[in-house]
């Protein structure tokens, strides 16, 4: 049924009529990189097997089996390709969206260092400036192609590795200078420059993910144990307050910036509401051989589970495609009224 499920979605995305917005753009860490981290001296790439072994091109640098879950929201917008990369997105592709995001990016622009070459939101930020001026030179030579930036769709999803590879990563020292709770307030205080400074670009219809239950992940667990629990609680506790304090961005951004659409995601609520119809029965175990404690993800060419449409888990941090099947979609519509707010991005793509 699952399997059905997930060729229903493929088959769909072939069948296209004008996109619900006119572009959309993406900003965020691994679980939307689509290839940004390739080129860089960095352990934190995904372009070897047996990642992509789903996705149709084989390895490209997404970092899980097959479509992330900036692939799944461009099908379910309805465009008739994938955001590109960055790295590589040229000409009048530019004018549908650009994929900015980079593996082992935070919010913060030490995080993730350790692994090397990333690309911080700050940079993403700058590379979408670029964009932007790329987009006035092809409209200033034709403006037929001239595109709404206010109309456009925006994801932002970062704080990931501001916890996994910084807070809670051996390699730095937030947690000896902040407690749980001066550290979310900190990283809210940045997030919230860096989010204004996406509005003061134009960018209207802003969806912003949450931090999800990273003290579930197999990463975590392996290393801090669960204490008779099913996940490193004192990890969810942290990751908690920085989600309550973004709801809270979130709402104080709708009231007072001027036609702004701010929406949150509940990755959170999402990822521990599982229903049994999804088919993701195996929740505690990276489907690829990721042993390694520090990098957290698959060793090169090592053949994964044959059922990978069972497992949440792709390596040791990051979802599978069937997990971003079913996560995506309750983004894209809720399924229940805490996923998201004050809207779906259903809901936002048509405002």
């Amino acid at each position: 049924m699952w399997q059905v499920a997930v060729l229903i979605l493929s088959l769909s995305s072939l069948v296209y009529g004008a996109p619900q917005v006119p572009c959309y753009f993406i900003f965020g860490d691994s679980l939307y990189d689509n290839g940004n981290n390739n080129a860089f001296m960095t352990k934190a790439k995904a372009n070897y097997p047996p990642y992509g072994i789903d996705f149709p091109t084989g390895p490209v640098g997404r970092f899980t089996n097959g479509r992330n879950t900036a692939d799944i929201l461009a099908e379910l917008l309805e465009f008739e390709t994938y955001i590109p990369p960055f790295a590589n997105a040229r000409g009048q592709a530019i004018l549908k969206g650009v994929n900015y995001a980079s593996g082992a990016a935070g919010i913060r622009g030490e995080t993730g260092q350790h692994l090397g070459a990333r690309i911080s939101f700050n940079k993403q930020l700058i590379n979408h400036q670029i964009t932007l001026s790329r987009i006035q030179i092809i409209t200033a030579i034709n403006q037929s192609a001239a595109v709404n930036i206010s109309k456009c769709l925006y994801t932002v999803g970062f704080g990931n590795n501001d916890y996994i590879n910084n807070y809670f990563s051996p390699f730095y020292l937030t947690r000896r200078i902040y407690t749980p709770e001066q550290y979310a307030t900190v990283l809210i205080q940045q997030y919230s420059l860096q989010l204004k400074s996406l509005y003061n670009s134009k960018a209207r219809k802003i969806a912003v993910f949450g931090i999800g239950a990273i003290g579930c992940t197999p990463a975590m667990i392996t290393i801090y144990g669960t204490n008779g629990s099913l996940c490193v609680d004192f990890i969810n506790s942290a990751v908690q307050l920085f989600n309550a304090k973004l709801v809270s961005l979130v709402d104080d951004f709708n009231n007072n910036l001027s036609n702004a659409k701010f929406i949150y995601i509940n990755s959170y609520q999402i990822a521990l509401t599982l229903t049994p119809t999804t088919g993701l029965s195996v929740t505690n175990v990276p489907c690829c051989n990721a042993t390694n404690t520090i990098l957290f993800q698959c060793t090169p060419n090592r053949i994964p589970c044959p059922n990978r449409n069972d497992y949440v888990f792709w390596d040791a941090v990051h979802p599978t495609e069937a997990m971003d099947v079913v996560t995506t979609r309750r983004a894209y519509t809720a399924l229940l009224p805490q996923d998201t707010r004050p809207s779906d991005i259903q809901t936002l793509a048509a405002s």
